[in-house]
């Protein structure tokens, strides 16, 4: 079958049109080998053709209620116009769209980010609450799930959850771009600051890493949006603040630079239980830009730095821990170094976008052969 007349339509309702792993991983890389792309997402931005992909925009939501219970359809609505060959989605609240597709004869692929039951907006809540809405949400996406044509994984440990409800899931793992935050500058001058990339919320540790800063004179370098003022100005109120560069959201140039200059990288996430098991995309874009990471203790975290010695793993939720090794990486810079090319060589032999790539390639095409 000819990959040039085979139609692919990604949907989605909360992520941006360029989204790392939506846009510039999986279409791009389905792009690479033939198909025509499509993207549908709920921006309420104008259509537009780029990199030979195509871009559809429904109305964005003004609140979750919305986003929930009336732009799926919306999407649903766009993406039945484009009458792909096979259709692909990335959120859970398009699971009921999606099996409409699927009950109008299309092929359905299930992209799944998060382990939804053990998600923080379920977690937070105490007692009977939280556990019947963990046994709901379970059901209702393992429903869904049995019955797609294919499951993708974002996590080994995702994985195991659907191997048992459908035997047609792959683990892609949301591994780097290879050179999209390395450089090849050898003449680089480290500054005293360690850096931060990616959403700012309270349980990845945004408290701490700025509390961290009391006991040692390094800087850290934020690139993120706060969700809420109400967050900013609690971390504003920080006396670890007036060592905070606060570079707002940021372009992938600007994060790359500011990897560059830094010499750690920092991932906090509090345990929560989709944290645990989590392989946060920051993570490995440290490793790829040959950053040092200062991470929480969690078990797959550990495996990592213990057989790569590329980080030091610490208690996520006591600053001065992490303060000790922000101190550790600064006091002994070639350590660092030997520490940042071992993270480097990681993501170069395992951790990588190519890796991941081909196991994508491979599952369209036992689906579409």
């Amino acid at each position: 079958m000819n990959n040039n007349k085979i139609k692919v339509c990604h949907f989605t309702s909360p992520h941006p049109r360029y989204d790392i792993r939506i846009f510039r991983k999986e279409c791009t890389s389905l792009k690479k080998e033939g198909y025509d792309i499509n993207l549908v997402v709920a921006d309420g931005k104008e259509d537009e053709k780029i990199d030979g992909m195509s871009i559809f925009g429904v109305d964005k939501p003004k609140n979750k209620v919305i986003r929930v219970f009336i732009t799926p359809y919306k999407v649903l609505r766009k993406a039945l116009k484009l009458d792909a060959d096979l259709y692909h989605f990335h959120d859970p609240e398009l699971i009921i769209p999606a099996l409409i597709l699927l009950w109008k004869g299309k092929k359905v692929i299930y992209d799944i980010h998060e382990d939804l039951p053990r998600q923080l907006f379920v977690q937070k809540n105490k007692g009977i609450k939280r556990k019947l809405m963990e046994f709901f949400l379970e059901r209702f996406e393992n429903y869904g799930a049995k019955r797609f044509t294919a499951l993708i994984t974002s996590t080994p440990h995702i994985k195991r959850r659907f191997l048992r409800i459908n035997p047609r899931t792959e683990n892609i793992n949301n591994f780097p771009i290879l050179d999209e935050l390395s450089t090849k500058r050898t003449n680089i001058i480290k500054e005293n600051e360690v850096c931060y990339v990616g959403g700012i919320i309270k349980v990845r540790g945004i408290f701490e890493m700025v509390r961290a800063l009391e006991f040692g004179d390094t800087k850290l370098n934020i690139c993120g949006k706060f969700p809420t003022k109400e967050l900013k100005n609690k971390a504003m109120s920080l006396k670890g603040w007036e060592k905070v560069i606060d570079h707002g959201f940021s372009s992938r140039e600007q994060v790359s630079k500011v990897m560059e200059r830094s010499i750690a990288g920092l991932v906090l996430f509090q345990a929560y239980p989709n944290h645990i098991n989590a392989q946060p995309n920051k993570l490995f874009e440290y490793m790829s830009a040959s950053l040092p990471i200062i991470m929480s203790n969690f078990k797959y975290w550990e495996e990592i730095t213990n057989q790569y010695n590329c980080g030091i793993c610490v208690d996520p939720e006591n600053p001065e821990e992490v303060a000790k090794a922000i101190k550790q990486i600064k006091d002994n810079p070639e350590m660092a170094k030997e520490m940042g090319r071992n993270a480097r060589k990681a993501v170069e032999e395992k951790y990588n976008w190519n890796v991941e790539e081909d196991k994508l390639i491979a599952l369209y095409a036992s689906i579409l052969n």
